[in-house]
């Protein structure tokens, strides 16, 4: 039996039951990433040193491990063969030990001097990534993509783009409020347990048909054969998207660790003025258009709705980098982060479209190394030394440190504009 004849290519439409399963666990991972991408920065400078290079170390150097895990967790789950499947074993463990490692953040916090504190942050941040990425990035991915196919990819991404967005909503538009009502560590056990049982709940009711056809060649050997020349070859297309998704990702990620504290610093907001700015513009540019963006990438092209939400996002970062006032600044965000949604869905859609059938796994570990890695290590490491160089000087608690400054965002929007050059280089059937 190949892998195109599985039964898992054939479950189109999705059943309810999987839809449900699909939008509840990208829904907990969402939360967890999202407290991981912004809450985890924050409780570091606000609880362990307001240094905002020990930020960009955290998320450089968690963003090679979850690189790592992906691909090498990401093409374990390809030659799995159980009777569970090949991707649920890996969900099912990966969620539960994501929110437990999720909740233990915080006592890094415990530990003095601060160097030590900061060394134990990254140690639990690192540990925690290479099990979400695992379970995310790798497992998901290629299950998402092994049960739908071109024309109906674009919504079921859509739709779980929108659970992205609903997770941002409750972390961003509602941390404030949980903070302030329970504290930083009851914060992060909450959104730990919430992973944990959802991953718990809905994983086993997810369906996979075990496969019977024993892995061609060895694990080693199948990463090893993507780079060489004939395999480059054959999916220069992939990697033409990933190289566009790189020089987009590596300015979103200048500026996007650094927002809360910019917001709270700079421009002076409360942390619950902040999380209402932040929650209108996700309603409205993330919510209210990601389930649209996704038919319209469906039915118009991948590479169109990319080219478009280029030249918006660089617009929309100039707009929200001049802005002071809430209502100015609430527009901004929408503005930026409204292309920021349309680009992920159109490039994730699109490079699903190309991942090869028998490596879905293991490209989605690519598409980790291209999105992650290799742009939350130069843009954060890029945004922190803009901060510290551009920034304003400041004591916090008695401990030296920089506020961040506009220059991040109008960086940032220089940079995504390159994205369109490697866009423009791939030929696209005229029915796409």
């Amino acid at each position: 039996m190949t892998l195109s004849s599985t039964p898992l290519k054939q479950q189109s439409p999705l059943s309810r039951v999987v839809w449900a399963m699909l939008l509840l666990l990208g829904l907990a991972g969402q939360l967890a990433w999202a407290v991981e991408n912004q809450y985890f920065n924050t409780f570091m400078y606000d609880n362990i040193t307001p240094d905002p290079r020990a930020v960009s170390w955290m998320v450089a150097i968690t963003a090679v491990v979850s690189t790592v895990a992906t691909i090498l967790m990401g093409t374990l789950s390809d030659r799995t063969r159980t009777r569970w499947g090949r991707r649920r074993p890996y969900l099912f463990i990966g969620y539960i030990v994501w929110g437990i490692l999720t909740a233990a953040f915080p006592l890094a916090a415990k530990f003095h001097p601060i160097a030590v504190g900061v060394f134990i942050a990254i140690l639990f941040d690192s540990i925690m990534s290479f099990f979400a990425a695992t379970a995310s990035d790798g497992a998901f991915s290629a299950y998402v993509t092994d049960i739908t196919t071109e024309a109906n990819r674009g919504r079921v991404v859509g739709s779980l783009e929108i659970m992205k967005w609903v997770a941002f909503l409750i972390i961003y538009g509602g941390a404030g409020f949980i903070i302030q009502a329970v504290g930083y560590y009851w914060f992060f056990y909450i959104i730990g347990g919430i992973a944990a049982l959802i991953g718990l709940v809905c994983v086993p009711f997810l369906r996979e048909e075990p496969l019977t056809d024993k892995p061609q060649g060895t694990y080693w050997g199948q990463i090893a054969n993507t780079f060489q020349l004939s395999s480059l070859r054959q999916n220069r297309d992939f990697f033409k998207v990933m190289i566009a998704l790189t020089l987009f990702m590596v300015g979103i990620n200048v500026f996007f660790p650094y927002l809360m504290i910019y917001l709270q610093h700079y421009i002076q907001l409360s942390i619950v003025n902040s999380s209402i700015l932040v929650a209108i513009s996700i309603l409205v540019g993330g919510i209210g258009l990601a389930y649209p963006i996704g038919l319209l990438v469906d039915r118009w092209g991948r590479r169109p709705v990319a080219l478009v939400a280029v030249g918006l996002e660089a617009v929309g970062l100039l707009v929200f980098s001049l802005s002071r006032s809430m209502v100015m600044l609430t527009i901004g965000g929408i503005l930026w982060l409204a292309p920021f949604a349309a680009w992920t869905i159109a490039t994730t859609t699109w490079s699903r479209d190309l991942y090869p059938e028998d490596k879905r796994g293991q490209f989605a570990g690519y598409y980790v190394l291209f999105n992650v890695a290799f742009t939350m290590i130069p843009g954060p490491l890029l945004g922190g030394w803009l901060a510290s160089t551009y920034g304003i000087a400041t004591v916090l608690d008695g401990k030296p440190g920089f506020i961040p400054t506009p220059i991040l965002f109008q960086v940032a929007a220089v940079l995504v504009l390159l994205a369109v050059i490697p866009l423009l280089t791939i030929r696209m059937p005229k029915t796409k």
